[in-house]
Formats: structure tokens, sequence, C-alpha cells
């Protein structure tokens, strides 16, 4: 009995860990895989099948960006899109990783694109946004999302979550969460070098 209830208080405990965090989900790889840099790391290319065309991007409001991004204009690019919100831990774990790909891949052709859905209310505010974005060090483009269409059209679920989109515009690649960073890194690399579409 008495391991029961020490179990039921331990899981109470994971369940409020993950409300405090603002995530809906907490996935991530090994620690080794979440520390130290990544870029130029050597991993195994994973398998990059085509999982079918990117929607496209409908939103409006744009944060580190001359206005808005479009995948049909971007043709040619790899895209980083990232599905996050500024108020879970693990989306910012993950952003120092997103912004040294960025720095590192820009000028072979990677444009980072982050989809920002907020959770909660605080979250919506543009002004907030855009200070959590200068907290953070974030420099490459950032949409807001408050209603969710980009979200939706990519029928998401978790923050994080990365999609990689080729040159066609197709998706091929997705990561839910923290982690798997050599592999990303990698995949975004096989992507950059495929031939132009």
């Amino acid at each position: 009995m008495m391991d029961r209830v020490l179990w039921t208080r331990a899981a109470g405990l994971v369940l409020l860990s993950i409300l405090a965090t603002g995530c809906a989900a907490i996935i991530g790889g090994s620690l080794s895989d979440r520390e130290g840099a990544t870029i130029g790391a050597t991993a195994q290319v994973p398998d990059l099948p085509d999982l079918g065309p990117a929607a496209e991007l409908t939103n409006e409001t744009w944060l580190n960006a001359e206005g808005p991004l479009r995948l049909a204009d971007l043709g040619g690019k790899v895209v980083l899109l990232e599905m996050w919100t500024f108020g879970c831990i693990n989306c910012q774990r993950v952003v120092p990783h997103i912004q040294a790909w960025h720095e590192a891949y820009a000028s072979q052709g990677l444009v980072v694109i982050g989809n920002h859905f907020p959770e909660f209310a605080h979250e919506r505010d543009l002004d907030a946004l855009r200070q959590a974005v200068e907290l953070l060090g974030v420099t490459y483009a950032v949409a807001q999302d408050n209603d969710g269409a980009t979200w939706r059209a990519y029928n998401n679920h978790y923050w994080p979550t990365l999609y990689l989109i080729d040159k066609r515009g197709h998706i091929r690649y997705q990561h839910i969460g923290e982690g798997a960073y050599a592999e990303t890194e990698a995949a975004i690399q096989s992507l950059l070098d495929e031939p132009d579409a």
C-alpha cells in the first residue's frame, strides 16, 4: 500500500512538473545528445523520406523578417520550421541549437522559421514575444501564430517540434522534443547537399 501511495505522489509530481513548464510534451534524446555544440557534428544521416508537400505559411505578424515569409517564395532553400512557445522550457533548451544552425547554415541556403503558437494567454502578447525573442538571442524569423492556423495546418500537437522542408517544399524530417541534435544537423546538411529543385 505504501509503495502505491509513493508511486501516486511521484506521478503527481511529474504531472505538476510538466504543467509548470508550459509544455505539451517532454520528449528527448540522451543527456549527451543535449549537451555541447553540434555544429559540424558527425552523425549518420537519418532516413529522409518524402512526407509530402509542406503546408503554406499564412502568418501575417513576423519578427526578425522584413515581411511575411511564404514557402512558395523559398524554393531552392531548405527550411527548418520550429513549432514553439516561449514559456516552454523544452523550447527554450532547443533554441540555442536552432540559433547555431541558423548562423552556420544560412549562407548555404538554410532558412529558419520559428512558428510561435502560444499555450497560455500571456504568450499571445506581441510585446512579450518580442522580449522573449530578444532574451533568448533569436535572430531568425519568428511568426506569431496566435490563431493556430500554421500549427493546425501541420497537424501539430507538441512543443517543440521541428520540421525540415526540402528545396522542393516537401517535408523530409520531423523531430518532437529536445535531443537528436546531431541527427537533425546531419539531416540539414544532407538536404542542403541535394540538387536544387
